[in-house]
């Protein structure tokens, strides 16, 4: 079983898998000839009544236990499905893909969104370029809306409705 860890984005622990989801990111946004800006949310807007952000914790190559994924919510002003939070920077470290570890994640932010600040609704920002993270949040019942920030990283937006069946999907 996963455990995750609430941390302060700023961390160091959480600082290093940040870092590497902001290379990564860059990495293939360079590969198509995009330049990606770096711009994450404030570690305070993850953090108390503003958010959370959590670690978790797995094994790495070695199959000694490390830190292996990341992700964070920050509730943003109400939509017009109501109180709504957004999912930030989602990461898991490439050797740990495919386990399931993204999805437990989200399903873990989706269900504190609701439980913990009582979000109606989940957002994002994301790129068509990541097409296995699409996947996911298609998997995890995530439909297209209309763009609710202006990153310039991203090209398409996604929300879910977090009713009862959050932790499903």
């Amino acid at each position: 079983m996963t455990v995750f860890r609430v941390t302060p984005a700023d961390d160091p622990a959480a600082r290093i898998l940040l870092e590497q989801y902001a290379a990564w990111r860059a990495a293939a946004f360079e590969k198509q000839g995009l330049a990606y800006r770096i711009a994450p949310a404030r570690p305070e807007e993850l953090t108390g009544e503003r958010g959370v952000f959590l670690v978790a914790e797995g094994e790495n190559l070695a199959g000694e236990a490390a830190d292996v994924g990341c992700a964070g919510i920050r509730m943003l002003a109400d939509g017009p499905a109501g109180r709504r939070a957004e999912l930030k920077h989602l990461w898991v470290q490439p050797h740990a893909r495919g386990s399931g570890l993204g999805a437990e994640l989200v399903r873990e932010l989706m269900r504190r969104a609701r439980d913990d600040f009582g979000a109606q609704e989940l957002v994002l920002d994301s790129h068509d370029s990541l097409a296995s993270a699409a996947a996911l949040y298609r998997a995890l019942g995530f439909r297209p809306v209309e763009p609710y920030n202006d990153n310039p990283n991203a090209n398409v937006w996604l929300a879910r409705r977090l009713d009862e069946s959050a932790t499903t999907g």
